[in-house]
């Protein structure tokens, strides 16, 4: 009777000890950056018995999840690059649309020349329409963003629920492409701008905010904004026009509807 138990104890630490071990794993995976709510984890299968461009769509998706996870070298503290985490994280601010608004309404509203405020006001009507459009590929594509993404306090803020496509390089190429076509004319200040819209759109990616993927359709769509912005042009003295003209009608509404009061009484 007396051995019995010993070997009942021993089974039973054997079996803990393997349940420990077997634990081990879980928690240490869930601690890292790698793991996300909501996210994307899952490879693509490829089968031969397939048609060809379904074939050839899942192999270009598996190229772009491996692409895009092996750039992600800044996604978290723990991450090979982690240590340039905040640096990435400055220029990816950068190119967040609230600076650039706020920037853009302030010039906007201390410009000395008509010129200065007509650029302005175009800007901000381009960053107006470049959310617009964004928000709405987004809401019909509804892509999840990687895997290895950190949510954290920044990122609840500055970073929206859906990858597809990226907000910051649309801005980027619009902002580069009308930078350079209404304001930069030296060849050091093309390289900056050309420069920065190739830092935004790389931070996203060594952030692991996006794909590759949404990176590239992103720079396209935002080249192709300002093509429509400057189709769109509103010059500053037809913006006065209509201010002037709503303002006026508006004033005689209250003027008459004063003078019909007081002739009433």
């Amino acid at each position: 009777m007396s051995s019995t138990a010993p070997r009942r104890n021993s089974c039973r630490g054997a079996a803990s000890g393997s349940r420990s071990s077997s634990e081990w794993p879980v928690r240490r995976r869930s601690s890292s950056c790698y793991s996300s709510h909501g996210a994307q984890t899952e490879e693509p299968t490829v089968s031969l018995s397939q048609p060809m461009v379904t074939v050839a769509l899942r192999f270009l998706l598996a190229v772009d999840l491996w692409l895009s996870k092996w750039l992600g070298v800044c996604a978290c503290d723990e991450s090979p690059w982690g240590g340039i985490r905040p640096l990435v994280w400055l220029v990816e601010l950068s190119g967040h649309v609230g600076p650039w608004l706020a920037g853009t309404l302030y010039t906007l509203l201390r410009g000395e020349t008509a010129a200065e405020q007509e650029v302005m006001l175009n800007l901000a009507l381009a960053l107006l329409l470049d959310l617009l459009l964004v928000r709405l590929v987004k809401t019909m594509v509804r892509r999840r963003r990687p895997a290895q993404n950190r949510t954290d306090i920044l990122s609840t803020f500055f970073v929206e629920r859906y990858s597809f496509p990226s907000g910051h390089a649309t801005r980027a190429a619009m902002c580069a492409r009308f930078l350079l076509a209404q304001l930069v004319d030296t060849a050091s200040m093309r390289v900056l701008v050309l420069g920065w819209a190739a830092m935004v759109s790389l931070s996203r990616l060594l952030l692991a905010r996006h794909y590759v993927t949404d990176v590239g359709f992103g720079l396209v769509m935002g080249y192709c904004q300002y093509s429509l912005v400057e189709r769109l042009w509103l010059t500053w003295d037809f913006f006065q026009d209509i201010i002037l003209m709503r303002l006026r009608e508006r004033f005689n509404r209250a003027y008459g509807g004063l003078w019909m009061a007081d002739w009433t009484h």
